[in-house]
């Protein structure tokens, strides 16, 4: 490799890199080094940090070398050769770093007691700020790129940063009892206190957090209709009042079970109730609704249907209504004088006192006479 005389880097197209590597090693004692605004050069040699210069032009010698002289004992002459491998370190602060949680934190709402989704957003300032514990962390883990930029060093603290991000939203909203809608509101104090948090983390590896805030937590919009649907039936229940809110709540079900096609009980059925007490259920809707299940009934002679309580069929004109003897209960003609089955005599009893007897009656209601009725 060529001796060079000369070391200069004028950073790149883009603010993104981070650290540089000159691709020279092969260099003499007296060459050039230049620094710009924003960088800063460091000298490594055996993975051992020897020199940190700062912005402007250097000359090396033995005078501003004095630890890697002390390593390989440069002379004084000048154009004397020796390695070492050049950093350059990016000190701009970064101002544009945008993070989010990848996954979302599963929390349940201490106002709602609803299960939500629950992301965070952001942006972050980086910047070096102890150069030499920056490269000394970094060096180990840098393969042969020339180059470093700022995506690669963030990935790399993207766990730290995410987890303590988590940790500190999940604990205002489950142990400091804050509903996520309420949240919002608390942005600057949640993104002072994950700086605080954070800073510790960063500064073991040289960085110094330059500023930190949070642009957003939200959830869903699915997990929103949840709450909102709370939202509404709470204003619901202040604008009505218990009992009436309780009756609308009521006449919900039952609506939502009556136009149900597998009919009322069936409803109840489909959704886990036993037959049994879904009947029962579907009596209680049939009452509030006014509907009666027993609204028609049968001819028994043309089989078509009419309405309950009617004496005539309104469709052939045989008799519904049918009379039973009081005895055996066969049914029998009106004006039969005895029942065709058991024999029981069908004319009313009177009463020695005149008043007419109910069947099976033991005593007259009128003088408290015992009947004879065997």
């Amino acid at each position: 490799m060529a001796i060079i005389d000369r070391v200069k880097f004028d950073g790149l197209a883009s603010r993104d890199w981070l650290v540089y590597k000159h691709p020279s090693e092969n260099l003499v004692f007296g060459t050039q080094l230049i620094v710009n605004e924003g960088q800063v050069a460091v000298f490594i040699k055996g993975g051992r940090i020897c020199d940190v210069f700062l912005p402007g032009t250097h000359t090396l010698n033995a005078g501003n070398l004095p630890i890697l002289n002390s390593i390989i004992n440069l002379p004084f002459g000048s154009k004397t050769p020796f390695t070492a491998e050049i950093y350059y370190i990016n000190t701009v602060t970064k101002l544009d770093i945008n993070w989010g949680t990848s996954d979302p934190i599963q929390v349940i709402d201490p106002k709602y007691q609803i299960r939500l989704r629950v992301r965070a957003f952001g942006q972050l300032g980086l910047k070096i700020e102890n150069y030499t514990l920056f490269i000394s962390e970094l060096i180990g883990s840098m393969n042969q790129a020339d180059v470093v930029k700022y995506d690669k060093i963030l990935n790399y603290y993207k766990g730290v940063l995410i987890s303590k991000i988590k940790t500190i939203i999940a604990d205002m909203i489950i142990n400091d009892k804050i509903s996520v809608l309420e949240i919002s509101a608390m942005l600057d104090d949640i993104s002072r206190k994950t700086q605080e948090l954070l800073d510790a983390d960063f500064d073991r590896y040289g960085f110094k957090i330059t500023n930190f805030f949070i642009k957003s937590i939200n959830f869903p919009d699915e997990d929103f209709e949840k709450i909102n649907q709370i939202l509404e039936d709470r204003a619901a229940f202040e604008i009505m009042g218990d009992g009436r809110y309780v009756t609308k709540r009521s006449f919900d079900v039952y609506e939502g079970a009556a136009t149900n096609e597998s009919g009322v009980a069936g409803a109840f059925a489909a959704g886990g109730i036993g037959l049994g007490t879904g009947a029962a259920l579907a009596g209680g809707v049939n009452n509030v609704l006014n509907i009666n299940p027993q609204a028609e009934e049968q001819c028994n002679t043309c089989r078509k249907y009419v309405r309950a309580g009617s004496k005539f069929c309104s469709h052939c004109g045989s008799k519904l209504a049918q009379l039973l003897c009081p005895k055996c209960s066969s049914p029998y003609d009106e004006g039969s004088k005895f029942c065709s089955e058991c024999g029981h005599s069908l004319t009313p009893e009177a009463c020695e006192c005149g008043v007419e007897l109910p069947s099976n009656a033991k005593f007259c209601m009128n003088c408290g006479k015992k009947v004879n009725n065997e």
